[in-house]
């Protein structure tokens, strides 16, 4: 399981995040840095004319430093949110779409079987609305006949495992993972799944009703656009909500799922079987193609419990109108506009308020980064990242991770044997920059300049094929788990990698020729914030190597969960929506960003007061009037600007293990005495903690 700097906002913003790195260098006021990868914006580096003055940064950092950029910036109508990481992603779009574009129009004189070949007729075959809608649901008839075959429980287990097969698992999630007390092997790892709403409380609480019977509409108007009479569409919708409420009723929360030992429970396919008489993973993983091995992890065996539970005694009708519907919904957005239509009026308007569907030709790129985004991404970087970036990537990562030692080492709360072993893990972290050192291989992958269902189709069973093949094998800590044109950062506790994609790698936040304050609070907060993901309440249950383990004494664990509880406090008071006092950041969710937040600011401070030790007169000098400590602050509230739609922002708050971007803003810096030295606060000021109140872990 990996840490991201910044969940999911939107179906195009996805994972729209903040990280990046490079050596900074000091910049004159006003002037423009050229970045490493093409700049963002043509602005200076920090442009103070944006700042709202009305507002003391002692009161409220992100108002002071955001308010007039978010007025300024409303959200399209296409988007639920937009922010900084949200305009860049959209830069890095921009630049996939030429990509594409010009793979389509060559595609037929390239290389047969290259990856330019098969991004382009990919795409191709994406963009060819008309013949998406003479096809129908034509595309998907095969398997809603095979699903109508369907007549006892046995049949539906068979189902299920030929759906796995073919890349269209339901109910679960199943694929190769790191083995949590052998992280060096792959093993297969089945977990919970199968519900089409943000959380299993959206089934169960009164305040969700409305949005369940909506629901319930959406199931049945997409039994309507498959000819299934008014009447038996809503039988169907009704069989299938029944079945899924049953699966939340067996689903872990959000919160739950955080726990590694819920995430990770080895047993032999004997084990399992015993978990789940009436489905036999035996057989399982021979449709699968791979073996076992000794055994794998059934990671909520509660969950699988319960499905056990409802193949056997639940009527086959529910479990039929239950695949029936998810094949269909899953197929919707490559169907004709009918389908299209209704998959983003229940998941883009209804959930989460979003007015508008993107143009046709970003929902075009999205298909193809989801079929082939490491292949794009080699086009991307070859096209867009210079080699140079990586460099002082390199040269800011060392720098910040140096300082992260150094804070572990002085560390007053900790004894010397949990540092030792806390600084044997740092000494094992593995980062990656830009891209991967080796392109996965496409061979195999058959895509047609038409059909664009099975296009996606091909993709998706050679991509679920890709990664099950790992299982039994050695865990390669080089593989990327995001592409290279994502806007994002990343940790992986199994790895104990950090990792920065190329599309990060630039303004705003990382400018070759900045001052150290910019970049430092910018990229290097990032920086700081992965490597502190190792150290948060879920990766400082892993080794060095990438294994399940307890390294801290009793002691050292109790002061930890102490601070940390402190942590959960401080963002449970947190309440994004004005009119919803009562819809709060749920501290216990966030706990990990939380943790990585107040560390990698706290960590990007020290990298930065020792790059001013070695030039004095830098240290001193200030830029538009701002000293190098307060456009550090200011450098880390901006990377945090933005808005979010109502709808989108209570999904997020029941979903996302990201706080709102304002609280990231704000909420570490009132931790810091450094920041109120800054800017001269004072006890009593709203960004001020202190006392008991003050937060202080990494």
């Amino acid at each position: 399981m990996s840490k991201r700097i910044l969940g999911s906002i939107a179906a195009v913003v996805a994972m729209a995040a903040a990280a990046a790195c490079g050596q900074g260098r000091s910049a004159a006021a006003g002037q423009r840095a050229p970045g490493a990868a093409a700049a963002a914006d043509t602005g200076p580096v920090f442009d103070v004319a944006m700042l709202d003055t009305t507002v003391s940064p002692c009161s409220d950092l992100n108002a002071f430093v955001n308010a007039k950029w978010i007025a300024a910036n409303p959200i399209p109508g296409d988007k639920t949110a937009w922010n900084t990481f949200a305009a860049l992603t959209q830069k890095s779009l921009d630049e996939q779409h030429q990509l594409v574009e010009q793979a389509d129009q060559g595609a037929d004189k390239a290389k047969a079987g290259s990856i330019e070949q098969k991004i382009g007729w990919l795409y191709r075959s994406a963009m060819d609305t008309a013949a998406i809608a003479r096809a129908g649901f034509d595309p998907i008839k095969p398997e809603l006949d095979a699903i109508n075959a369907i007549r006892t429980p046995a049949d539906v287990v068979a189902w299920l495992d030929g759906a796995f097969a073919s890349g269209n698992g339901q109910v679960f999630r199943f694929g190769a993972n790191a083995d949590f007390h052998d992280a060096k092997m792959q093993i297969g790892s089945a977990s919970q799944g199968g519900l089409g709403l943000p959380t299993p409380d959206y089934y169960t609480k009164a305040e969700y009703k409305d949005l369940r019977d909506a629901y319930v509409q959406h199931i049945a108007k997409l039994f309507a656009l498959t000819g299934v009479p008014a009447a038996d569409a809503s039988r169907r919708a009704a069989d299938a909500m029944a079945l899924e409420t049953s699966l939340a009723e067996h689903s872990l929360s959000r919160v739950a799922l955080r726990d590694p030992k819920n995430q990770y429970h080895f047993v032999s396919v004997a084990e399992a079987n015993r978990v789940t008489p009436h489905f036999d993973w035996g057989t399982f993983f021979k449709v699968q193609g791979v073996a076992p091995g000794k055994g794998f992890s059934l990671s909520q065996p509660g969950f699988f419990a319960g499905m056990d539970s409802l193949i056997a005694h639940a009527p086959v009708d529910a479990w039929k109108a239950y695949f029936a519907f998810h094949t269909i919904d899953d197929a919707a957005p490559y169907l004709a506009p009918a389908f299209e239509a209704e998959d983003f009026a229940f998941k883009g308007t209804t959930l989460q308020g979003q007015p508008q569907q993107p143009p046709r030709w970003e929902r075009a790129v999205g298909a193809v980064n989801g079929a082939m985004g490491q292949a794009l991404g080699q086009l991307y970087v070859a096209r867009y990242f210079p080699p140079e970036a990586k460099q002082r990537a390199e040269e800011l990562v060392t720098n910040v991770r140096n300082a992260l030692r150094a804070r572990i080492e002085n560390l007053s709360w900790m004894s010397e044997t949990t540092k030792k072993q806390a600084l044997e893990k740092w000494q094992k972290f593995l980062p990656k920059i830009g891209y991967p050192d080796h392109w996965r291989d496409w061979d195999g992958l058959t895509i047609s300049p038409d059909h664009y269902y099975a296009n996606v189709q091909a993709a998706a069973k050679f991509n679920y094929q890709y990664n099950i093949k790992k299982i039994g094998q050695p865990t390669d800590r080089y593989e990327w788990g995001m592409t290279p044109q994502t806007v994002n950062a990343y940790y992986s506790p199994t790895q104990n990698t950090i990792n920065f994609p190329a599309a990060i790698l630039q303004p705003p936040f990382f400018y070759a020729n900045g001052d150290d304050a910019i970049n430092y609070g910018a990229i290097g907060a990032v920086i700081g914030h992965e490597s502190s993901h190792g150290f948060d309440d879920h990766g400082s249950q892993f080794d060095g190597d990438g294994n399940n383990a307890n390294w801290w004494t009793k002691t050292d664990r109790a002061q930890f969960d102490e601070r940390t509880a402190k942590l959960v406090k401080q963002y449970d008071g947190y309440a994004p929506l004005a009119d919803q006092p009562g819809k709060h950041v749920n501290g216990q969710l966030t706990l990990g960003e939380n943790i990585a937040d107040l560390g990698g600011l706290n960590v990007a401070y020290d990298a930065l007061q020792a790059a001013l030790k070695k030039n004095p007169t830098e240290a001193a000098q200030k830029i538009d009037g701002y000293t190098q400590d307060q456009r550090y602050f200011m450098s880390w509230a901006r990377i945090w600007r933005g808005s979010m739609r109502e709808k989108a922002q209570l999904v997020s708050l029941n979903t996302n293990p990201h706080s709102p971007g304002q609280f990231r803003a704000d909420g570490p810096p009132s931790d810091m005495p450094q920041f109120a030295a800054a800017f001269s606060c004072k006890d009593g000021d709203p960004m001020v903690r202190s006392g008991d109140a003050r937060v202080s872990i990494w």
